[in-house]
């Protein structure tokens, strides 16, 4: 992933067109860009990046980010209630205990 702005981008590459492409993630508009070569995609990444904020501002949109901080999660009715009354036996909120856990789930990743 490339980053700008705060804006995460793709690199993909298509052998047979030679061609190296890309998205922004993580943001439901969708603005793609394309290059022959390494260089080249991050200059049109990052020109991506700018011209879309730029037409939002112009047409005085707010321009979509990536990762607003919360999500929706459908985790079914039993381990919902499981958790809600841990976190309660814990004296967190559901949102801390949920929080807690990804964040201890991602540091066994590591």
């Amino acid at each position: 992933m490339m980053h700008y702005k705060g804006y995460l981008g793709s690199i993909e590459f298509d052998e047979e067109e030679r061609l190296f492409y890309g998205k922004l993630e993580f943001i439901r508009a969708l603005i793609s860009y394309e290059a022959k070569d390494a260089d080249s995609l991050v200059t049109v990444f990052y020109e991506a990046v700018d011209a879309y904020l730029a037409q939002c501002e112009a047409h005085g949109v707010k321009p979509e980010r990536p990762f607003k901080g919360s999500f929706n999660v459908q985790v079914g009715r039993q381990l919902h209630r499981d958790a809600a009354l841990a976190a309660a036996r814990a004296g967190l909120s559901l949102n801390q205990f949920v929080a807690d856990a990804v964040r201890e789930a991602l540091a066994r990743q590591r």
